[in-house]
C-alpha cells in the first residue's frame, strides 16, 4: 500500500506539473512526431524527362539517404539510380538529351558544389566538374543542343565564374565565356549564346547589365541601376532583338519590361503590382513568351497574360486548395508537373495533362501528416513605430484558446529574403506544442519594393530592423495572442543574428533564444566570407554598414559586445563547415558569455554547413530544441533521444 501510494502521488505530481506548463493541453490535437516533420519526406522534388515519359524524384535509399530515382509514367518501376550514402542529394534535374540526369553535390555543407551526371541507360555517375574546392553554378540548357551545358565555374579564379561548356557524353571541359573580373550572372539567347551578363561594380555598387550582338562581338553596357535600384535579365525575345527585364528604375517595386538589346530603350511594361515585386515568371522555353507573373504581398497570386494557358491555370486553381506553381513541363508542352503549397497540408505534386485537362495526383512529400492536425496560418499587417506595414503570418495552435499564449518569433534568415504563406514545418512544430508563432518580414525583407529594402540599410542590431521585431512582439502582447512573460526568439542565419540581437539589446523581452548558425561579430563575419562573394562584398557592406573601418560602430550593433547583457537561457546550433557564418562567430560567442558565467547550450554539428540537411543532425537539434523551449515556455514536447549518426558534439 505504502508504494502504491507514492506512485500515485508521483503520477499525481506529474499530472498537475504538465497541466500548469499547459492550461488546456488536454484540447490540443495529437502529437506530430518530430520525425514526422523533420525526417526524409516519403518523395518529393518530381521532373519530367523531355521526351514526357520518364518521372525522376527524390527519395530515401533503403539506408535513409536521399538519393535520385526514376520511373516510367504510368508504371511501378522505380529504381534509384544514384547511391549517395552520407549527405544525401536535394537538387536534381534532367538534361536535354533525356539520357542524362543531373544532380548538384558538396561535401559536409562547404557548399563548393559539384555537377554530376547520370546515364540512365548505363546507370554510370560521373563527376563533371571533379575539381578539388571549386563550386559549380548558373547551369545552363538548350534543347537545341541537347548535348552540352554550360556551367559556372570559379576554376581559374576562385574569386570569379567563368562559363564553360561541357559534353556530357565525353565530359570534355571547354572555356566558353571568360569573366573580366566583375561578372555574376549570365543570359543566354535563343541559341545558346551567351549574350547578356550582370556586373557588379566593386567600387559603388552599382549592377551593369552588359551585352553583345554575337559570340564574337564586343560586349558594352546597355543598363546600369545604381545601388538601390534592383535589376536584372530574365530572357530575350525569341528572335534575340530585345529582352525582358526586371527592374525597379521608375517605380518602387519592380516592374517587368521588354528593352531593346541594343538600345537598352524600354518598349513595353509588361506587368507590374504597386503593392509588391515580381514574384515568378512563367516564360515558354520555345516561344520565349511570359506566360503568368506571380505576385505576393500577403499570399502566391497568378496573372496569365498568355491566353493559350488560362483555362489551364484556372482548371488547375481548382485542383486543391492552396496555391501552385508550375514546376516542369515536358519538350511538347503536354504534360506539366504542378506543386501545390497550403498553410495545413502537406507539399503535393500533381501531373496535368493539357489534352485532357485531367490533373492526377504523383504524391504527397509527408503522405503520414495527413492524419494530423495542423495549424492555420494567417496573414497579418503589423504598423512598425514609425509606420510602415510589416507583412507577418500568425500561426495558433489548433485547439487552444487564442489567448495569453507562449509566442516563439521566428525570424527569417537573409536578411534580403522574406516569409511566405504556405506549409511550414517549423511553425507545425511549434504550434503543435501549444504556441503562437509569428514571423515577421521586418524592413529589409524582399519583396515589398525597393522603399522597404533599403531603409534596412545600417540598421542591424540597435537599428530598426530589429525595433521592427520587437514592434511585432509587442503586438502580439497587446492583441492578447501572447503571454508577455513566455516568449522565444528563434532563427537561422541572420535570424540567428536577430537572436542574439534581441537577448543583448532587449533582454526584457524574451524569456529564451535559439540561435542557428547566427554572426556575433559582424566585421569578422564579412572578413570570413567565401572568396567567390568579393563581386557582391560592396552591396553587403552598405547594406549592412560600416563596420570595418568603423569600430565604434561595428561594436554598437555586434552582439559579441554586449554578451553580459544577455539573461535569458540560450542554445547556439552551428555547422562546423559554414562557409557563410564561420564556426568562430559563434565559438566567440560561448567563450564571451561562459567567461561571464553565463550559461549556454552549444551544438556543433561537424559534417553540416550553413544549415542542417541530414535527417538524423536535423532530428537531434529539433529534439533538442522541443525539450528545451517545453522547460522555459511551458508546452509540449516530444521526448529527446539520442539520434543515431547524428554528428552533434556537445561542446
Amino acid at each position: 500500500m505504502k508504494t502504491t501510494g507514492i506512485i500515485t502521488m508521483l503520477v499525481t505530481a506529474f499530472v498537475m506539473a504538465f497541466m500548469a506548463a499547459v492550461p488546456v493541453s488536454a484540447e490540443l490535437p495529437q502529437l506530430i512526431p518530430r520525425e514526422t516533420l523533420f525526417g526524409n519526406p516519403t518523395k518529393t522534388s518530381p521532373h519530367i524527362s523531355p521526351c514526357g515519359k520518364m518521372l525522376s524524384y527524390i527519395a530515401p535509399s533503403k539506408d535513409g539517404v536521399l538519393n535520385v530515382w526514376l520511373k516510367t509514367i504510368g508504371k511501378d518501376d522505380d529504381r534509384m539510380v544514384t547511391n549517395d550514402t552520407h549527405r544525401g542529394v536535394r537538387i536534381h534535374f534532367w538534361a536535354e538529351d533525356g539520357k542524362h540526369l543531373l544532380y548538384l553535390q558538396d561535401v559536409g555543407g562547404d557548399e563548393n558544389w559539384h555537377l554530376y551526371s547520370v546515364d540512365i541507360a548505363a546507370d554510370v555517375v560521373r563527376d563533371l566538374t571533379p575539381f578539388q574546392g571549386i563550386r559549380a553554378q548558373g547551369i545552363i540548357g538548350d534543347k537545341k543542343h541537347p548535348n552540352e551545358i554550360m556551367v559556372g565555374l570559379n576554376l581559374r579564379d576562385r574569386t570569379l565564374f567563368d562559363l564553360y561548356k561541357i559534353d556530357l557524353t565525353t565530359g570534355a571541359i571547354v572555356l566558353e565565356t571568360e569573366n573580366p573580373g566583375d561578372i555574376v550572372g549570365w543570359q543566354n539567347d535563343p541559341e545558346f549564346v551567351i549574350r547578356a551578363a550582370i556586373a557588379s561594380n566593386p567600387q559603388d555598387a552599382s549592377t551593369v547589365l552588359r551585352v553583345r550582338d554575337s559570340k564574337d562581338a564586343p560586349w558594352r553596357d546597355l543598363l546600369k541601376w545604381p545601388f538601390g535600384e534592383e535589376g536584372g535579365p530574365l530572357d530575350f525575345t525569341a528572335d534575340g532583338k530585345a529582352l525582358y527585364i526586371i527592374t525597379t528604375m521608375g517605380g518602387d517595386t519592380s516592374r517587368l519590361v521588354k528593352v531593346c538589346a541594343r538600345t537598352g530603350k524600354e518598349l513595353e511594361t509588361i506587368s507590374v503590382d504597386p503593392r509588391c515585386d515580381l514574384g515568378d515568371a512563367v516564360v515558354h522555353p520555345d516561344t520565349h513568351v511570359i506566360q503568368a507573373v506571380s505576385y505576393e504581398y500577403l499570399k502566391p497570386e497568378w496573372k496569365v497574360l498568355d491566353p493559350s494557358i488560362k483555362a489551364d491555370f484556372e482548371l488547375l486553381a481548382k485542383t486543391r486548395r492552396g496555391s501552385f506553381s508550375l514546376m516542369d513541363r515536358d519538350r511538347e508542352d503536354k504534360l506539366w508537373i504542378v506543386v501545390y503549397y497550403s498553410d495545413d497540408a502537406p507539399v503535393s505534386f500533381y501531373l496535368y495533362d493539357r489534352e485532357t485537362k485531367k490533373s492526377s495526383l504523383l504524391f504527397v512529400t509527408r503522405p503520414e501528416l495527413e492524419k494530423y492536425t495542423l495549424a492555420k496560418c494567417e496573414p497579418v499587417v503589423i504598423k512598425s513605430r514609425d509606420g510602415l506595414d510589416l507583412v507577418s503570418y500568425l500561426t495558433l495552435p489548433p485547439g487552444l484558446e487564442p489567448k495569453n499564449l507562449p509566442l516563439v518569433l521566428n525570424v527569417h534568415g537573409g536578411p534580403w529574403a522574406r516569409d511566405s504563406w504556405g506549409f511550414d514545418p517549423e511553425a507545425q512544430w511549434f504550434a503543435n506544442r501549444g504556441y503562437a508563432v509569428l514571423q515577421v518580414n521586418f524592413r529589409a525583407s524582399t519583396g515589398f519594393g525597393k522603399n522597404f529594402l533599403n531603409i534596412g540599410n545600417g540598421q542591424w542590431g540597435t537599428g530598426k530592423m530589429q525595433d521592427d521585431l520587437t514592434d511585432a512582439v509587442k503586438w502580439a502582447i497587446s492583441r492578447g495572442y501572447a503571454d508577455p512573460k513566455k516568449v522565444a526568439i528563434y532563427g537561422g542565419s541572420y535570424g540567428g543574428y536577430a537572436t542574439l540581437a534581441g537577448l543583448v539589446f532587449t533582454p526584457e523581452l524574451y524569456k529564451c533564444g535559439v540561435d542557428i548558425v547566427g554572426p556575433s561579430n559582424l566585421k569578422t563575419m564579412l572578413a570570413s566570407f567565401p572568396a567567390y562573394w568579393a563581386p557582391m562584398m560592396k552591396q553587403i557592406k552598405l547594406r549592412v554598414g560600416d563596420v570595418e573601418t568603423d569600430e565604434a560602430f561595428n561594436k554598437k550593433i555586434s552582439p559579441l559586445f554586449h554578451a553580459a547583457n544577455i539573461k535569458a537561457p540560450l542554445i547556439i546550433a552551428q555547422g562546423k563547415n559554414d562557409p557563410r557564418v564561420n564556426i568562430k562567430e559563434s565559438d566567440q560567442m560561448v567563450e564571451a558569455m561562459r567567461a561571464r558565467k553565463i550559461p549556454v547550450d552549444y551544438i556543433v554539428y561537424t559534417d553540416e554547413g550553413h544549415g542542417f540537411a541530414r535527417p538524423a543532425n536535423r532530428l537531434d537539434f529539433y529534439g533538442r530544441v522541443d525539450e528545451f523551449l517545453a522547460k522555459q515556455l511551458g508546452g509540449r514536447s516530444e521526448q529527446w533521444k539520442a539520434v543515431e549518426g547524428s554528428s552533434a558534439e556537445v561542446r
